[in-house]
């Protein structure tokens, strides 16, 4: 048996689209905007240096500390500023309540590590 071929659903213009056609110019559009955001952002870059600079000679000068990334304990707010047993300061196997204490650790600096115990 013979089947009659289904015409093509017209589009309002008056041609027909293809799915695959609808995606790659969607997926063109996506990557046409991925690229125009890097080059606002390395032209944005380019015009905020000055700023930063002088934003940086200011904390350079206030002998300012380092950025407060945490606000939930005091040893997470100033990383470089922390010691390895405030995490621990109620309770010796206290477990850590805060969820930025899994996240940040201890500055590099201030890990000890000691001899071997056996």
């Amino acid at each position: 048996m013979i089947r009659p071929s289904i015409p093509k659903k017209k589009d309002v213009v008056g041609f027909s689209v293809r799915k695959s056609s609808l995606a790659l110019s969607l997926l063109g559009v996506g990557l046409l905007l991925l690229g125009l955001m890097f080059i606002h952002a390395t032209l944005q870059r380019q015009a905020d240096g000055p700023l930063i600079d002088r934003m940086a000679g200011v904390v350079r000068n206030l002998d300012l500390t380092d950025l407060s990334l945490f606000t939930e304990a005091r040893y997470t707010r100033h990383l470089s500023q922390t010691d390895l047993y405030s995490a621990f300061q109620d309770h010796p196997v206290a477990l850590e309540h805060f969820p930025t204490g899994s996240i940040a650790g201890p500055p590099a600096g201030l890990r000890r590590f000691n001899g071997k115990l056996d």
